[in-house]
């Protein structure tokens, strides 16, 4: 689990124009923290350690510890906004979190193996990610910062499932939970097609939607 620590202090002047004016100043970001048995908290977050934390993806599934005037949280990511074209984030939501209770976060998968698997080094396949992050559920001590894919022995025309994914201890798939119809691909080696192939099947769906 990665370790982050990001400063916050409390924010006592709320309301639209008092957030544009905290993105002015251009130090401190809009946040809020909430969950737990505290009420919901706005807070302003340093910018700068912030904006770099975010550019490392295992900050959106680690536990942070948020230091709020001096009072240690520990919470996860819960939501960014983002403005709609400049590079900026407008807001962030925290979830507190409890050592007792399990999280439900979104952690990314990590394909390893390619430049050996079997599939696609000897039998010409491609690798088709279907899905780049799953939803799990676990204690914050058991948290992964990313699940790992090995394609290393994978066949051409073979399809891994949610099911097919090895989990550490202490970590469930929430999309299985819910049954086997659950159970979503997410890779697959194929076979490419060729340019006929791709012209066949254009030619195909052209003559469909003039037949309707």
């Amino acid at each position: 689990m990665s370790d982050f620590t990001l400063n916050a202090s409390v924010r006592n002047d709320l309301g639209k124009g008092a957030s544009r004016r905290l993105r002015r100043e251009n130090l401190q970001v809009p946040a809020i923290v909430y969950g737990g048995e505290q009420a919901p908290q706005p807070i302003s977050v340093e910018k700068a350690a912030f904006y770099k934390a975010i550019e490392d993806e295992s900050f959106f599934s680690s536990i942070i510890s948020l230091v709020v005037d001096g009072k240690n949280e520990q919470v996860v990511v819960r939501d960014l906004q983002r403005h709609p074209y400049k590079p900026l984030i407008t807001h962030a939501d925290f979830l507190r979190v409890d050592a007792t209770h399990e999280i439900t976060i979104n952690v990314p998968l990590h394909v390893v193996g390619e430049e050996t698997c079997k599939g696609i080094k000897d039998q010409g396949g491609e690798l088709h990610v279907l899905s780049n992050e799953v939803q799990i559920s676990c204690l914050p001590k058991d948290l992964p910062d990313f699940l790992e894919v090995d394609i290393s022995n994978v066949e051409l025309g073979t399809t891994l499932h949610l099911s097919d994914l090895k989990l550490p201890a202490g970590v469930t798939l929430v999309e299985l939970t819910h049954g086997e119809d659950h159970d979503n691909a997410v890779l697959s080696i194929t076979k490419p097609k060729t340019r006929g192939e791709a012209a066949e099947g254009e030619e195909g769906e052209e003559g469909e939607e003039s037949a309707e």
